[in-house]
């Protein structure tokens, strides 16, 4: 079989190319892991501190010697009572959210509520996933429930 005689040329340019733009791309796999071995030798580096730390002997503790007092201090008529004789504050009830059924009319108000609720009462959740679950918990109808 004969080929023209235009075709050797023609992949002679392709073979060109197609080295020259895999050279470019060998070129680049070398900086992209010249950039990974020198952020992992970084990391390295700061496990090795960490685990000095970690494993390291613990500081002697600096130890202030106590204060010197020659008289008990003066009563101020205005100091506030000691807490142990206050009476304990307590916070007001909050409301319970309404079920959030996944209106967009309806979806501000609802994050609204649920981010003032978890501002108030930060104590009741002890990580984010809970936060997450507490809000689900209110996706009981339409399209939120499915």
């Amino acid at each position: 079989m004969l080929l023209p005689a235009d075709t050797l040329p023609a992949i002679a340019d392709v073979l060109g190319y197609l080295q020259h733009h895999l050279q470019e791309l060998t070129e680049h796999q070398n900086a992209s892991e010249h950039v990974i071995n020198n952020t992992l030798m970084g990391l390295t580096a700061q496990i090795q501190q960490l685990t000095q730390l970690i494993t390291g002997p613990a500081p002697a503790p600096i130890i202030a010697p106590p204060p010197v007092t020659t008289s008990p201090p003066p009563v101020n008529p205005l100091s506030p009572v000691p807490s142990a004789l206050t009476k304990q504050r307590t916070r007001p009830k909050l409301p319970s959210l309404p079920s959030f059924s996944g209106e967009r009319t309806s979806g501000r108000a609802f994050l609204n509520s649920c981010t003032l609720y978890l501002r108030l009462a930060p104590e009741q959740f002890s990580c984010d996933e809970e936060k997450i679950f507490w809000t689900l918990a209110f996706f009981k109808d339409g399209r939120a429930a499915r």
